[in-house]
């Protein structure tokens, strides 16, 4: 059976250099190297349709949490020529403080959210000062109010959100967080999100230290593998590598926005 096909954009908007591999990875074993994390939201586009995945966070926010901020989302989404009250559907992986934050800057769009992270993240678990860290209770408190005007579609499990494009639960580092699964003219290419912050994770079963459910979060790894055309297939959410295994969109982008739909240049 046919399907639409997109191109991906990965959109890096912060990054974080000041870091060790202990904040990467429980049983890291060599805790004190350098290790970078870098913040990105990712475009699926094609002829009919634009969908974001997730909102990042601000400069308010990135002072509030000391992060470096370059751009905002809505800023580079500019650059690229996508205006932000354009965006029409936005795919929210989780709740956590870097991919729920700006949602006002897209006034147009509808978020897909799984039912099992909203629960989580207003529910007894944020009574615990550990689990509620990642996130702000601003960005849940308008994800509600985004419900009350009827602007949330929740989904339970594996969704389709457009032909070509559907979210899976995976949990594990937050109750509700989704994957997702996008058709391209190289196979499935799957955005893991927060299922694994860097390729490590995924190759070799280290766990990120933020987590709520361990089994889940090795279970998720399996899954991933499943869901994509190949193990390179998996963009994962927070590695400075993808920008050095895939291609720039154009020679002005180089470092800010490269393409996912295409091989990876590491063969």
């Amino acid at each position: 059976m046919s399907t639409e096909t997109y191109e991906i954009l990965a959109v890096k908007y912060a990054e974080r250099t000041d870091r060790k591999r202990v904040e990467s990875f429980i049983m890291a074993d060599d805790h004190d190297a350098p290790h970078q994390l870098d913040y990105f939201v990712w475009v699926i586009r094609n002829g009919n349709r634009t969908i974001l995945v997730d909102s990042g966070f601000d400069e308010a926010e990135a002072r509030k949490r000391q992060r470096a901020i370059m751009r905002s989302p809505a800023a580079a989404l500019e650059q690229i020529g996508i205006p932000p009250a354009g965006i029409e559907h936005l795919i929210v992986t989780h709740l956590h403080y870097d991919h729920a934050g700006t949602l006002s800057a897209f006034p147009n769009a509808r978020f897909h959210l799984q039912a099992a992270e909203m629960a989580y993240a207003t529910g007894p678990c944020m009574c615990h000062p550990h689990l509620r860290v990642p996130f702000t209770a601003e960005h849940v408190c308008e994800m509600v109010r985004h419900v009350y005007s009827g602007r949330v579609h929740f989904h339970e499990g594996d969704a389709e959100i457009a032909p070509g494009v559907s979210v899976h639960k995976i949990g594990g580092h937050s109750r509700g967080l989704q994957c997702v699964r996008v058709a391209t003219a190289t196979g499935a290419v799957v955005l893991a999100s927060d299922s694994s912050h860097f390729y490590e994770n995924f190759e070799t079963g280290k766990v990120f230290p933020i987590v709520v459910d361990v089994e889940d979060v090795l279970r998720g790894y399996a899954r991933l593998k499943t869901l994509a055309a190949s193990r390179r297939h998996i963009v994962p959410g927070h590695d400075p590598l993808v920008l050095q295994r895939y291609p720039a969109l154009n020679s002005r982008m180089e470092g800010i926005v490269h393409r996912l739909d295409v091989p990876r240049l590491d063969r």
